[in-house]
């Protein structure tokens, strides 16, 4: 069973999912770059608007976690699964996450940052988790 409160184990999995979200629209970005859209904009302009809502709450996200001495790390991965170690004010524990899972995740939250958001302007950003 797991020490770390809900809010906090949320803000926690921000810094494990934000950056791969992060790095799926780089690469997403580089891809409309070089590919023969005739009109890039827009799209461009959607990735990078949604890279820098990502930014300003994973910015959010680190803030909280050194004011409240939380930590992420990751410590192995192989072919099925990713072990983060979570250090949560004194405390260790050790998470493993089902590599599909994660892309499933990312998937999600991708959905969230391009559709949902918008949807539901009143949503508040840890529910995606």
């Amino acid at each position: 069973m797991t020490r770390i409160p809900e809010h906090d184990r949320n803000i926690m999995e921000q810094a494990i999912y934000l950056p791969m979200v992060l790095t799926v629209l780089h690469k997403d970005l580089m891809v409309i770059n070089n590919s023969p859209f005739k009109l890039k904009k827009p799209y461009l302009d959607l990735i990078e608007e949604t890279m820098k809502v990502i930014q300003r709450e994973l910015s959010e996200a680190k803030k909280y976690m050194r004011t409240n001495k939380l930590q992420v790390m990751q410590t192995k991965r192989d072919d099925a699964f990713t072990m983060f170690l979570f250090l949560y004010k004194g405390y260790e524990e050790h998470h493993n996450y089902f590599n599909p899972r994660i892309r499933n995740k990312v998937q999600e939250l991708m959905d969230y940052y391009f559709i949902q958001r918008h949807l539901s302007g009143n949503r508040n950003k840890t529910e995606a988790f």
